[in-house]
């Protein structure tokens, strides 16, 4: 870290009231950005979130075409919010006003890529189940958070204490980044090549079902809901229970699409039966669901939501040097055998039979 960078983080606290504050850091994750846990005086414990604008590319303008947001980068091509803080402070204070539990801002400089949060602990639900405790509740609360979401029509804008932030719409254009990762990236890390006519096969599987996303698109999406970006608040009441963070690059999507993050959690293993649980779970709290197509709609889009993090794990490995993730991605083949089961997606199997061997699915 740059002095400079460390002078502007320490005077926006100094200017917000917690310059007497000890810091200390917090581990990282794939993202640009770094976090601390501020101890103030009387004992209270707060985060401190750090992220640099010029670390990412441009988020994607509201108006901005198909070609316009190509030339931005992959931030605008896939709707990210480029880890901006107004994002982040808009987000949290909407989820706030529906009742559910993300961090309170205590103070931020949009600017600067600098926030100070509530601090809602360190009970992360991974962290829990691997401690013993019972996944079932869990899993429960979190499935009433996302129908929660799913009963509120979201608004194009998130706004909060003079703080707005676009809410765009998880469209086919973005959609399809999360395919093209796969096949940009998996040839780098495992013995495969995909030639012309592959890759034009590959975009006639994918078409259809990117349209099936982006028509479905009429739900807020956290976009990252998954065992490590929930905490349990068993002090809180209902779907307030379960902590919500890294929500920033929300969009409006399909609402199968938290419901993959959630149920193919890269991280940890979650188990057909707790899978089919949840989805029963969710169907009991929103009747209204037309279930047959909802569930067809989970197992295609929980395969392109796949088939992206297989992309990204392998991008993350060949080129930031992070080896770590290539661990993930067995676990990852395995939610997607899962999904192949729908019979509506035999020409993926067909596609991916021919062209990934099984010794490139490890």
């Amino acid at each position: 870290m740059s002095s400079d960078r460390e002078a502007l983080k320490a005077g926006f606290l100094a200017r917000s009231g917690f310059g007497a504050a000890v810091r200390r850091p917090l581990g990282g994750d794939a993202s640009t950005r770094a976090y601390e846990r501020l101890t103030l005086p009387d004992g209270r414990s707060l985060i401190f979130m750090d992220q640099p604008p010029a670390l990412e590319t441009a988020p994607c303008p509201p108006d901005a075409t198909d070609d316009e947001r190509r030339a931005l980068g992959y931030n605008a091509l896939a709707r990210l919010a480029a880890g901006r803080v107004d994002a982040f402070v808009a987000t949290a204070g909407w989820l706030r006003a529906q009742g559910l539990s993300a961090p309170e801002i205590l103070a931020h400089d949009a600017a600067a890529g600098l926030a100070v949060l509530e601090d809602l602990g360190d009970d992360l639900f991974v962290r829990l189940i691997e401690a013993g405790q019972d996944e079932a509740p869990l899993y429960d609360d979190a499935i009433a958070t996302l129908a929660r979401l799913h009963e509120t029509a979201p608004p194009d804008v998130l706004e909060v204490g003079g703080v707005s932030w676009p809410l765009l719409t998880y469209d086919e254009l973005a959609l399809r980044t999360a395919d093209a990762l796969f096949v940009e990236w998996l040839p780098k890390l495992k013995p495969v090549t995909f030639g012309a006519e592959a890759l034009a096969s590959w975009e006639d599987v994918w078409a259809p079902i990117r349209r099936r996303g982006a028509q479905g698109a009429s739900v807020f999406c956290h976009r990252d809901y998954h065992a490590e970006n929930l905490i349990w608040l068993p002090d809180r009441e209902g779907p307030a229970r379960t902590g919500l963070l890294d929500f920033q690059d929300a969009l409006k999507a399909h609402p199968a699409w938290d419901l993959s993050m959630l149920l193919h959690d890269a991280r940890r293993d979650v188990s057909a039966e707790r899978e089919a649980r949840a989805l029963a779970r969710y169907f009991a709290l929103r009747p209204e669901a037309d279930m047959e197509a909802l569930v067809a709609d989970y197992h295609a889009l929980g395969a392109l939501n796949i088939v992206r993090i297989l992309g990204v794990f392998a991008r993350l490995t060949t080129r930031d040097g992070k080896p770590r993730y290539a661990a993930l991605m067995p676990r990852m083949w395995g939610y997607l055998d899962r999904c192949l089961v729908d019979p509506d997606l035999a020409p993926l199997k067909a596609w991916l039979d021919a062209h990934v061997p099984p010794e490139a699915r490890t």
